[in-house]
């Protein structure tokens, strides 16, 4: 009898304990304890038509056209914490942008998104697929751990990035529509692969073309965090035949780079030197 007592105390006790644990912490808690582990989206149905955004300036279908990506929208808010999102810094400078090349004339520009709306990088990848623009630009405002990180950083495809830093952002990136750990994109066979390749890396050359273009234009009056273009594998980049970049304009996380981006001033010197990069290489390629 003893002995049953004993093991009652050393086996049977503390299992009785932890049910009631449970047991309180079911009846009088909370689930998450305010924190919402969730996040519901709402994939659109297979058969919806992606409906392609309105091209704004010269109504001469032979003119170049300019296709800015404003990075995540709607229910992806992207980086930033308190009022300012990442979203939101984007949209404002893709429409800056958008605004400068218009009032220069000579160009067409659309934008992926013009408002606050969710897209999958399939759907943006899509629209560069059926509007074949001769520049693809996707802006986009990092975060970093702490405030030191600052400055912009111009970024083409590779299949590997440049620094860890790069291989990082992009992996984030391309997570935007991964829901639940499954990737939406499907994969190409051998010849499709050799195929995409092969144009891509034509696409590759134009694309940093462009990008050193942009630094160059940007010198005075953008503060790079890189002096040279910076690569990785960002999924809405690839795109064959199309020079595409991702302006990363600076760290939402740094106070003054936040500050600068979300003033006039910071805009319009971001509109204005990548304009400027836009018209060189066009210009270029018409010589071509």
């Amino acid at each position: 009898m003893l002995r049953f007592l004993q093991f009652a105390l050393i086996v049977i006790a503390p299992l009785a304990a932890f049910a009631a644990m449970v047991w309180a912490d079911r009846s009088f808690g909370h689930a998450g304890r305010g924190y919402d582990y969730v996040v519901r989206v709402d994939l659109p149905p297979a058969d919806r038509e992606l409906g392609l955004p309105p091209i704004l300036g010269p109504p001469d279908a032979s003119r170049p056209l300019v296709l800015i990506d404003p990075g995540h929208g709607g229910k992806d808010p992207g980086a930033g914490a308190g009022a300012l999102k990442e979203k939101t810094l984007t949209l404002a400078l893709a429409q800056a942008l958008r605004d400068r090349l218009l009032a220069g004339g000579g160009i067409r520009v659309a934008l992926t998104r013009s408002d606050d709306r969710y897209l999958f990088l399939e759907e943006r990848q899509a629209l560069a697929r059926a509007m074949q623009p001769d520049v693809f630009i996707s802006i986009h405002a990092d975060s970093a751990g702490n405030d030191a990180a600052s400055g912009a950083t111009v970024y083409t495809l590779s299949a590997r990035g440049s620094n860890e830093v790069a291989d990082k952002f992009a992996a984030r990136e391309n997570d935007a529509d991964t829901i639940n750990g499954v990737k939406r994109a499907g994969q190409s066979g051998a010849v499709g692969a050799i195929l995409l390749d092969l144009s891509q890396r034509a696409a590759q050359a134009r694309s940093e073309e462009l990008a050193r273009l942009i630094l160059r234009e940007g010198a005075a009056t953008i503060p790079f965090r890189e002096r040279s273009e910076q690569s990785a594998a960002f999924a809405v980049l690839k795109q064959p035949d199309i020079p595409a970049i991702l302006f990363e304009s600076g760290y939402i996380s740094n106070p003054a780079d936040a500050a600068r981006l979300a003033s006039p001033a910071g805009r319009g010197a971001f509109a204005d030197a990548t304009a400027r990069a836009i018209r060189a290489y066009l210009a270029r390629q018409s010589l071509r």
